[in-house]
């Protein structure tokens, strides 16, 4: 294997370790986790032997695509007939359409905001969570959410398929926005495997310009005024691994022209072979610049492009997600370009966690 692909293994496998452990030592032993993790340290220790990858019924060498969907992957389809294969390609095709109906509208313009997005699996289906809705009963709100599920492929959509019903069923109830993502949380506790999590970063936008943020776990998404960009923190841990864990809004004012920013990790950790990181401080900065047009679709395109130039030859690894979503009516004033990134003046409590 290429070095950057075992570096990005090593990458996921000790993310998965961390998970693990820290499950485990806030919920007490556990069976299915102890043996999680164990598989886990054993892929970690085999990561530069002939032994890693290599299938247990062949002996052949996994390829390196599905090593990349899930490090612990222990079989290749050598035990497939040319004919099951050809149906198994036919399922996953159509899982794909599937994923992709699911999808909103790319382009919406609600309650006093206009949204635009950009949805790229790294394979067939993908692990990100994109949604964008209106209750009928409450056409001044726009809701909103960027999530992206631990690992990729079947399992992750599979998993991104159930956030989105989950959401969409509560929200039709009326919960209050914190209490809906508790709700999620348990409803995806009880749903998934130990090894799936997912982080979220959901809200509501109001025809008067008050944005309501709860951040499970995500990265920080960017509020974007004029030349100042800031981050919004988490304000809880990511669904899917502690139960009955609170969490709290931020809740923000955003006047016409004001965006926010919302990405999944394939933006900021896609890598060079060299090892260099996109990261969050160039996504800023391009932000900041003056633009001709701060539409959201030109921003989804603008960080887009830098992103393609960035990597040039270099294949994206993960999945990627950008939503964009701006406060209509007139722009405000570019001022000073500045990339610098600080904390949104909000009232939150911050907490750790991450995809």
């Amino acid at each position: 294997m290429e070095r950057a692909t075992t570096d990005l293994l090593r990458h996921q496998l000790e993310d998965r370790r961390a998970r693990l452990s820290a499950t485990l030592e806030a919920e007490g032993p556990d069976a299915d986790l102890v043996r999680l993790l164990r598989q886990v340290d054993s892929a970690l220790g085999r990561l530069e032997t002939d032994d890693y990858a290599r299938c247990l019924v062949c002996q052949g060498h996994v390829a390196e695509q599905d090593l990349r969907l899930n490090p612990l992957i222990e079989y290749c389809l050598c035990g497939l007939t040319p004919r099951q294969q050809r149906a198994l390609e036919t399922d996953l095709e159509l899982a794909r359409r599937i994923q992709a109906a699911l999808l909103p509208d790319p382009d919406l313009a609600a309650a006093g905001w206009e949204a635009s997005y950009r949805y790229e699996p790294a394979g067939v289906l993908s692990g990100d969570y994109c949604d964008l809705w209106m209750r009928p009963d409450e056409a001044s709100s726009l809701f909103f959410a960027v999530g992206d599920v631990s690992g990729k492929g079947l399992a992750a959509s599979l998993l991104m398929a159930h956030l989105q019903s989950a959401f969409r069923s509560l929200l039709a109830t009326g919960v209050p926005l914190a209490e809906l993502v508790e709700r999620v949380n348990r409803q995806l506790l009880e749903a998934s495997l130990p090894t799936h999590y997912a982080t979220l970063a959901c809200g509501r936008a109001t025809a008067d310009g008050r944005v309501e943020i709860v951040n499970a776990g995500h990265l920080p998404p960017l509020v974007v005024r004029g030349a100042e960009v800031e981050r919004v923190a988490a304000t809880g841990f990511p669904l899917g691994l502690f139960s009955e864990r609170p969490y709290q809004v931020t809740s923000l004012q955003f006047e016409p022209g004001h965006s926010l920013v919302i990405y999944t990790d394939g933006l900021t950790e896609a890598r060079l072979p060299n090892g260099e990181e996109y990261g969050e401080q160039r996504v800023a900065h391009l932000l900041a610049q003056p633009s001709k047009s701060s539409a959201p679709r030109h921003v989804v395109q603008a960080v887009r492009g830098d992103l393609a130039g960035f990597l040039g030859d270099s294949a994206r690894t993960d999945d990627l997600t950008v939503l964009v979503l701006r406060r209509g009516g007139s722009r405000v004033g570019q001022g000073r370009v500045a990339s610098r990134v600080t904390e949104a003046n909000a009232r939150t409590v911050a907490a750790p966690g991450r995809a």
